[in-house]
């Protein structure tokens, strides 16, 4: 059951990007940062792997993923915001959001203050949620949205440079050909894992002593 939903949530990316090209990662990208449950350790490789088919640019996959964070983590801010840990409390449960996430966040927020919106983005976990406190606290949005970008821009660029190499490795060496029979094989297995880490890290989290759910 669960390697099917996985697999539909890795074919929906698939079929999103390749439909819609650097639009579609930029919408996807949005969606992760808006912490609904679709995880850029998917997006974002499979659209380096399309940079090694030639029909994308490393360098504007980085930065249509980088700008899909800055719009998806607006929705974030302004929950944080507008209705404080008490709102995302309630219903983050049903996006997967456990309370040992946010008091991650919340306490690298307090050591680092802003900059935790630029170092954060580099950091799994830690990335996905440091938009919470930043709009508890009522950061200045400019500076929020120049630190997202510019810290979100080399995750992006590494998860999409990963791609990219798997796919130039498939194009280029035997022993990888002989290894799998398809190249959608690789690209899915990938994503699936990808996908698989995401949702255990999420519910692990929820189950955690003091979780919800």
């Amino acid at each position: 059951m669960v390697e099917h939903i996985l697999a539909a949530l890795a074919g929906f990316i698939i079929a999103v990007i390749s439909s819609t090209g650097y639009l579609g990662i930029v919408l996807l990208m949005g969606i992760e940062s808006a912490c609904i449950p679709l995880p850029s350790e998917v997006i974002m490789p499979f659209s380096g792997y399309l940079v090694s088919t030639g029909r994308f640019d490393l360098l504007l996959v980085a930065t249509a993923g980088a700008l899909g964070c800055n719009v998806g983590s607006v929705v974030a801010y302004e929950f944080g915001k507008r209705g404080g840990r008490p709102l995302i409390e309630r219903w983050g449960r049903y996006l997967l959001i456990g309370p040992d996430e946010l008091d991650a966040a919340d306490r690298f927020f307090a050591r680092w203050g802003s900059l935790a919106v630029l170092i954060g983005r580099l950091l799994p976990v830690i990335r996905s949620f440091i938009a919470f406190p930043a709009g508890v606290a009522r950061m200045p949005l400019g500076r929020f949205h120049i630190y997202t970008f510019i810290g979100s821009w080399p995750w992006c660029f590494g998860l999409a440079w990963l791609g990219m190499v798997l796919g130039d490795k498939w194009n280029s060496d035997p022993r990888v050909r002989e290894a799998f029979h398809q190249a959608d094989a690789v690209i899915l297995a990938v994503l699936v894992i990808g996908a698989a880490f995401y949702v255990w890290r999420r519910l692990h989290a929820l189950r955690a002593p003091g979780g919800r759910g």
